[in-house]
């Protein structure tokens, strides 16, 4: 049961040692448990990545892969190998070619549905202009309005006011993936992986100049060159952006559905403004595992309920505990697009928990070296969608690293909007702070409920 208590501060702390369980963990990499390439913390390294999910993952390859840097490289992990918030999610996605273009990809649909008028129209809006500027992108999309409603009931949202469908949507089980890119990496000596290894604190070396010092329960270790592939938690080590990146804690249930169990043909986004009386809007995902037989399988990976969290998750960075109106909340609330035959029904769980994000405060992730801090890179912040630009991020960040071109060998851009400047810091501290306005959503949505 989620508790009320500590300072009312956005600084994260370390990682909760005793979690609560993922479905996406109940499945672990044996080669990966409890891993250390080497048995004792190696004092000196070349790169040191702190954290060993997406982000770290796809860093380390594009360094020993996709640069073929011949530099020694340690992934410290604070619990077991993707254990944080990569480990803990499941998003449905358009841009899986570019984290896994060798693996074939089945692609299906996504829809967004949304609750409220308003918030429709502002997303209808933002589509509008999309096509103008970037109309590819704009082609994916598919706008359904409130009076076709024979398309939203084959959609499975007959009550909403109109639905977005992302057509190259697809879903993945994103534990495997980065077990899969980490065990790639262990065969080569330069990658050492070191799990249940906390960082404890992260500071200039005092006795080799340019250098950083890095406290671990198990010693210290010493580089040129750090990456904060840390989301959630990157203001533990680096407090300076506790007001940029804030630990939002979010919660998932894995919900067994009715016998005979329905297929559902898409995943799902739910949106809505804000109701009357409350300060957030709601956000809510929804994607179906497969089903397996008429009576087993298809368990639905429901997340959201952030609006009747303890202070809507803000500043929660620790994953070991449930909120008990949230969870009632998500196993409640799947009709439509369940068809329960109009019964108000509470659905079991077989797995229920939390996980920990990173809300940025201007709503763009966080990547390139600290302008205050030489020698140390973030790349985190990714708002709840690390998925679709994490993979990407990684990389060109691994390029900055190398002091290579971000977006060579045909890879893509980062954004702009992504890199880390004195002026973009600056810029993002004179907007408002994200417990000011409910998170990044709360500070997106059309507008407050009547009567607030």
């Amino acid at each position: 049961m989620a508790s009320d208590t500590g300072p009312r501060t956005n600084q994260a702390g370390l990682p909760s040692a005793n979690p609560t369980s993922s479905y996406w963990l109940r499945e672990p990499n044996t080669l990966l448990l409890g891993h250390r390439s080497t048995p004792d913390l190696p004092e000196e390294a070349d790169i040191v990545i702190i954290g060993s999910g997406i982000t770290g993952a796809f860093a380390a390859r594009s360094l020993l892969q996709d640069y073929s840097c011949n530099k020694k490289v340690v992934m410290l992990e604070a619990r077991e190998a993707c254990g944080g918030a990569t480990g803990r999610v499941m998003e449905a996605t358009a841009s899986l070619s570019s984290m896994a273009p060798t693996q074939p990809i089945t692609l299906s649909g996504g829809v967004h549905a949304f609750m409220s008028t308003p918030l429709f129209q502002t997303a209808v809006a933002q589509i509008d202009s999309l096509t103008k500027t970037h109309p590819f992108l704009a082609s994916q999309l598919e706008v359904i309005l409130p009076t076709n409603p024979s398309k939203l009931a084959r959609l499975r949202a007959p009550n909403c006011h109109g639905a977005i469908i992302q057509k190259t949507a697809a879903s993945l089980w994103p534990y495997k993936l980065i077990a899969h890119i980490l065990t790639s990496l262990l065969p080569n000596p330069n990658f050492n992986l070191q799990t249940n290894t906390p960082v404890l604190s992260l500071s200039p070396s005092p006795t080799s100049p340019g250098k950083h010092q890095i406290l671990t329960p198990r010693g210290t270790l010493t580089t040129p060159k750090v990456l904060l592939a840390t989301n959630g938690y990157t203001s533990h080590l680096l407090p300076s952006f506790s007001d940029l990146i804030v630990p939002v804690r979010g919660q998932i249930s894995a919900i067994v559905p009715p016998s005979p169990v329905q297929t559902l043909t898409h995943s799902y986004l739910f949106a809505a403004d804000p109701e009357k009386g409350q300060h957030a809007p709601r956000d809510d995902y929804l994607v179906q595992r497969p089903v397996l037989t008429p009576d087993s399988g298809g368990e639905m990976i429901y997340g959201g309920g952030r609006r009747l969290a303890l202070r809507l998750g803000l500043g929660q960075y620790n994953d070991d505990e449930l909120e008990l109106k949230v969870a009632h909340y998500l196993r409640s609330n799947l009709s439509p697009p369940l068809d329960l035959g109009g019964k108000d029904e509470e659905l079991p769980a077989t797995y229920e928990w939390t996980g920990v994000m990173g809300y940025s405060r201007d709503s763009n992730a966080w990547v390139g070296e600290v302008p205050s801090h030489r020698g140390i890179w973030v790349c985190a912040g990714y708002t709840g969608h690390g998925m679709p630009s994490a993979a990407l991020s990684a990389r060109a960040v691994a390029a900055q690293m190398l002091g290579l071109p971000e977006s060579g060998q045909g890879h893509a851009r980062l954004p702009e909007e992504f890199k880390i400047t004195e002026e973009r810091i600056n810029r993002a501290r004179q907007g408002a702070k994200l417990e000011d306005c409910g998170g990044w959503e709360g500070a997106y949505f059309s507008g407050p409920a009547d009567g607030e």
